[in-house]
């Protein structure tokens, strides 16, 4: 689960730093440029990973091959969004790596839609899932694509899409991708949670969950494969399920969907072997075998292991989150890589060990608390690499998903350190400067935003989603029962535990918290003022389709609504502003709302929580939203974030050993994506020059 300020020096020598590492790692971490582009309202961010020049050759060799795993991942996520995208990826990539020739001013207009395809995974926005138009010409595309299949572009297959080697083949792919790219009527949202035109919501995604099917035709179709699969209807209108598998090596098990990119993965991962601990190798073993078979309890036996496992260089690599899929159910493919930030995860253990004392506090009923815990894996991190799904905005995550898992053998808690660092220093504070409702606020910010943020997320995280017990009728996982709206709870959830706990001296006891009421005031300010700023990343409609999103609204309008004084609305000079009027009411309607939450999550209740979302999370003002996307625009900041990882290469010996990795940072977004693109189109991989050596 994912949820999505300046240092505050004061507090750098103290236990609390849950987002920065020690002051020399600072330094490192913010040399050179953090911002490296930006396109529009979409800016790329550099990550940086300083920690790891203090591994050892044999992890740098391990985070080598764990990243060569996550590039070789990466291309399904396009194909998920759209039947088009791996088309549109690959004609994209070609005339970006072959310019020479091409229209200078089309060629810079193609290279910012290149660009935003990228950081989208696609061309819908993928905070909205609202589909975005390039701003050439499909002639201007067309004399661009020609020109670089002169200069040697298209004459290799992409992994399963064939050589285009000749102009008739090319134009012939250039029309059977005109609409896709050009038609805002067609295919205009990825996941569609509030559908129009007659449409239910998976018909009315793009997504490639369920081609041609409807959800009356999923009425009581029993999926064996819930998380990895792709339902399709035949033409004796039966269902069946195309799997995403690489195959077993005897055959026994065949290929399927997705086969090319999980065997190159496989490939990766076995090169693993040799550099990873036995802990980790166990995990890295059964996610192999996943990747080969498909079979759920395989996926069961990796998250098992890997949960238990803490190691420095550590990762994620799967059908992980389910946010893209209207049902809720399948799992869209995505990667991290990390390594461990050792003094900020001290801190973050503290709080993980009194995570039994929280849920006693917890303001639900007694029948839905914990009585045992075990221990969660909670860790501080770097990113090495972020591919598929996972984007920079994260910067905490809660994994695994699997309910059977985390009940018996805990979860791990990812704060991601680098991608709170770069996202800071790219932000800056003019924009609360702007929608705060007095000079309080601003100064409380400045003083112990940065605090608030960090506090909230590793809440959210250690001891937010692992809350709460489900009664035996939902034992399994509530996600079955609360279909399309369970994300939009566990966030909601996970972020009200951290707004009700941070008002509890336990905080104080343990050191993690400085000022109490300046900072828990500042988490409060924050989380009223989401539900006005967040409409800034909505250019159009008037509905909300993204979870993390969602939550928010619902969580600043329940409470304004059901508890008069606590948030207030009102407009000063001309100006919309949000503001908390009584903290103490605000913390009630807090305690109202997560114990209702937890209920319904316990039980299963479908009709509360879409009767409480539709109600109060997905509809807002349009006029609002033009407010708010102007006074952004005079502000001049980004809306959306991208990420530039790392960039490592290894040089081998002769029995194929890595003998030395060496990291570099990209000040080219382009030259990231062409890079990843090269895995499997060596003919992108000249013109970039970043291409892996390899044994």
């Amino acid at each position: 689960m994912k949820p999505t300020s300046l240092a505050f020096f004061f507090l750098l020598m103290t236990i609390m730093m849950f987002a920065i590492s020690t002051p020399a790692l600072c330094q490192q971490a913010n040399a050179g440029k953090v911002l490296v582009e930006r396109v529009g309202d979409t800016a790329f961010i550099q990550l940086r990973a300083p920690s790891f020049q203090a591994l050892s050759p044999r992890q740098q060799a391990l985070a080598y091959w764990l990243t060569q795993a996550s590039i070789a991942i990466d291309p399904i996520i396009y194909d998920q969004l759209s039947a088009y995208g791996l088309q549109q990826k690959r004609l994209l990539e070609e005339i970006m790596a072959r310019p020479k020739g091409v229209d200078p001013a089309a060629m810079a207009k193609i290279g910012e839609f290149a660009k935003l395809f990228w950081a989208n995974r696609g061309n819908h926005n993928e905070m909205t899932s609202q589909k975005f138009l390039p701003a050439f010409t499909f002639e201007e595309l067309k004399e661009a694509a020609l020109i670089a299949q002169k200069n040697g572009a298209f004459r290799a297959p992409y992994a399963d899409l064939p050589p285009l080697k000749t102009p008739a083949n090319l134009t012939r792919e250039l029309e059977s991708l005109r609409a896709s790219l050009f038609d805002p009527a067609f295919e205009p949202m990825t996941t569609a949670k509030s559908p129009e035109g007659g449409k239910d919501t998976i018909q009315a995604s793009s997504n490639t969950f369920y081609p041609g099917v409807s959800l009356d035709d999923l009425k009581g179709f029993q999926e064996k494969y819930p998380l990895n699969s792709r339902v399709v209807k035949g033409a004796d209108g039966k269902l069946t399920e195309l799997v995403y598998r690489a195959g077993t090596p005897d055959g026994k098990v065949p290929p399927g969907l997705y086969a090319t990119f999980l065997k190159k993965a496989v490939e990766c991962f076995q090169k693993t072997r040799a550099y990873a601990e036995p802990a980790q190798a166990e995990a890295i073993d059964h996610l192999i075998r996943f990747y080969e078979t498909g079979e759920y309890a395989d996926w069961v036996a990796f998250g098992t292991a890997w949960v238990q496992d803490d190691a420095t260089v550590d990762f994620d690599n799967g059908f992980i989150e389910v946010y893209r899929d209207a049902r809720g159910a399948k799992g869209s493919s995505q990667s991290f890589v990390t390594i461990t930030d050792k003094p900020v995860t001290t801190a973050m253990k503290k709080l993980a060990e009194n995570a039994s004392y929280f849920e006693q506090k917890a303001p639900w009923d007694a029948k839905y608390k914990l009585e045992s815990f075990k221990l969660p894996v909670v860790k501080a991190v770097e990113t090495l690499i972020e591919s598929g799904d996972f984007t920079v905005s994260t910067t905490g995550d809660n994994l695994p998903n699997e309910n059977e898992i985390h009940e018996k053998y805990g979860s791990k808690n990812f704060l991601f350190t680098g991608s709170s660092r770069a996202l800071e220093e790219a932000t800056g504070k003019t924009a609360i400067a702007e929608f705060a409702a007095d000079p309080a606020e601003v100064e409380r910010n400045a003083n112990y935003g940065t605090e608030a943020n960090r506090l909230m997320v590793a809440m959210h995280e250690v001891i937010g989603h692992g809350s709460g017990k489900l009664s035996e009728r939902v034992s399994g996982g509530a996600q079955p029962f609360l279909k399309e709206y369970f994300s939009t709870l566990e966030e909601g959830r996970a972020d009200l535990m951290a707004l009700w706990n941070v008002w509890d001296p336990k905080l104080k006891e343990l050191g993690l918290i400085s000022n109490q009421e300046e900072v828990a005031k500042a988490m409060y300010d924050s989380a009223a003022l989401a539900a006005l700023t967040q409409l800034r990343r909505i250019p159009r409609g008037d509905t909300i389709e993204e979870d993390h999103e969602r939550d928010r609204q619902l969580i600043a309008h329940y409470i304004a609504g059901k508890v008069p004084g606590s948030i207030e609305q009102f407009t000063r000079d001309g100006k919309t502003c949000v503001h908390v009027a009584d903290y103490q009411k605000m913390r009630q309607g807090v305690g109202m709302l997560l114990a209702e939450l937890m209920r319904i999550k316990a039980e299963g209740d479908y009709d509360a929580i879409k009767a409480l979302v539709d109600k109060y999370g997905v509809h807002f003002d349009p006029t609002l939203r033009d407010e708010v996307i102007a006074r952004y625009r005079k502000l001049n900041l980004p809306t959306y974030w991208a990420g530039v990882n790392a960039h490592l290469t290894a040089s081998f010996g002769k029995n194929g050993e890595v003998e030395k990795v060496e990291i570099r940072y990209l000040d080219d977004p382009a030259a990231q994506y062409l890079a990843y693109g090269a895995m499997y189109d060596k003919g992108l991989e000249p013109s970039v020059g970043l291409g892996a050596a390899k044994p």
